[in-house]
């Protein structure tokens, strides 16, 4: 027996490992608590969530260590995978929130390319069901990531990050998008900070998160049978990997043109506003957006009205301000021009134009950098969708080769 079990590990086929016991609960928030994760959303529904429970394994595999963070219709959730002895990350989600998200890496996958921007996007590496009281949940199996580009940023000086930092994250995002524009033919549509997570190069940090957890278990809140865990954020790593593109659950693919909306408010590009067909090239605008969120420490576009509502007259304005008014043809393309201009193309005045610019706005250069670097923006942040250049034209701008 011992001769054949070490024959057995030789040809790599280990035993799975026993689950790890977690041996009490957290501290239980009471029930008057204020909201907590996923019941803030206004359309909370305990239908929407799988009620998970660390310590318990998933599809006969991946025991639940913590959880790592939650979204409108997932949770997310550390977890060893006793089959392959190492950890993994589980997205829950309700299955059809996740139906696209499981099609769009399942095409991703069959995109057979040596292309480096492949390695700078999530791959799905299993997925599974779960079946709960209020119907089947989808559950989406990735190897572990670092910390999000937002997470990083507010690390950073005066939560700005440096601009070497800003153009090396930029060239890994645009070699990422210049794989799904030019091979895979996906438009992600909601490229933002939390979407965009640095590799992992050490797993000790997921140790780490594993016996804190262990230690001093997540404090929770309890409905009957139902429980929710305050999400746990794992330890800023000693060495970065390389940014990452994730979440592909509002990604299109299949056609050149698509006229839904799309993207977070502040992200909106004009097309989308205007409801004027759009192309991968409101990824584009979404880096322009992206990029000055990085380097200046706050959003580009303060959407929120007075009444905290966001406003799309206002997100208009600003837009006029910063950019100069719509060009006729692209007004001219929008079933939507007479909520926002009259008949000569002229602002309606539904919220004022701010007396501001770019060169206003941006705080951290001076002279000749500053020049440069709002050259660059500049070119994202075009009202034309045409005049945008692709993530490959983006990647000779002169801009990256200077200091």
């Amino acid at each position: 027996m011992a001769s054949l079990l070490r024959w057995a590990l030789r040809a790599g086929k280990q035993a799975p490992s026993p689950p790890h016991h977690f041996p009490r609960p957290g501290y239980r928030l009471p029930e008057n608590a204020p909201p907590i994760e996923e019941e803030v959303f206004a359309h909370y529904s305990p239908s929407l969530f799988y009620p998970i429970r660390i310590g318990e394994v998933l599809n006969a595999r991946y025991q639940v260590v913590g959880k790592l963070g939650y979204g409108s219709n997932s949770t997310v959730w550390l977890c060893r995978d006793l089959t392959a002895h190492s950890y993994v990350t589980v997205k829950v989600c309700n299955a059809r929130s996740s139906e696209n998200e499981i099609k769009a890496y399942t095409h991703l996958d069959s995109i057979k390319t040596n292309h480096a921007g492949r390695l700078l996007v999530r791959k799905l590496e299993d997925s599974f069901e779960l079946n709960g009281t209020s119907g089947k949940f989808s559950c989406l199996v990735h190897k572990p990531l670092s910390v999000s580009l937002r997470h990083l940023r507010k690390k950073c000086l005066n939560e700005r990050m440096p601009l070497p930092l800003l153009k090396a994250t930029l060239v890994h995002i645009l070699m990422a998008l210049d794989f799904l524009h030019s091979e895979a033919h996906l438009i992600h549509t909601d490229l933002q900070e939390k979407n965009i997570i640095l590799g992992l190069e050490d797993d000790s940090v997921l140790k780490a998160f594993e016996n804190a957890e262990r230690q001093d278990p997540s404090p929770y809140r309890s409905y009957g049978d139902r429980i929710i865990y305050r999400s746990r954020a794992l330890e800023m790593p000693k060495k970065h990997g390389r940014p990452t593109i994730t979440d592909f659950g509002e990604a299109r693919f299949g056609q050149s043109e698509y006229d839904d909306d799309i993207q977070p408010f502040e992200y909106r590009a004009p097309e989308v506003i205007f409801a004027v067909p759009w192309s991968c090239k409101v990824d584009i605008w979404n880096v322009g957006v992206l990029t000055w969120d990085l380097f200046e420490g706050k959003n580009l576009f303060r959407t929120k009205g007075p009444d905290g509502e966001d406003s799309t007259p206002l997100h208009v304005a600003q837009m006029i301000a910063l950019l100069g008014p719509p060009p006729t043809e692209l007004l001219q393309r929008s079933p939507r021009i007479s909520e926002f201009f009259d008949a000569e193309g002229k602002w309606k005045g539904l919220a004022t134009i701010p007396q501001t610019s770019l060169e206003d706005l941006e705080e951290n250069l001076h002279g000749e950098e500053k020049t440069r670097f709002l050259i660059f923006v500049r070119k994202m942040l075009q009202w034309n969708a045409e005049d945008r250049p692709s993530a490959r034209e983006l990647l000779e701008d002169p801009w990256f080769d200077k200091e």
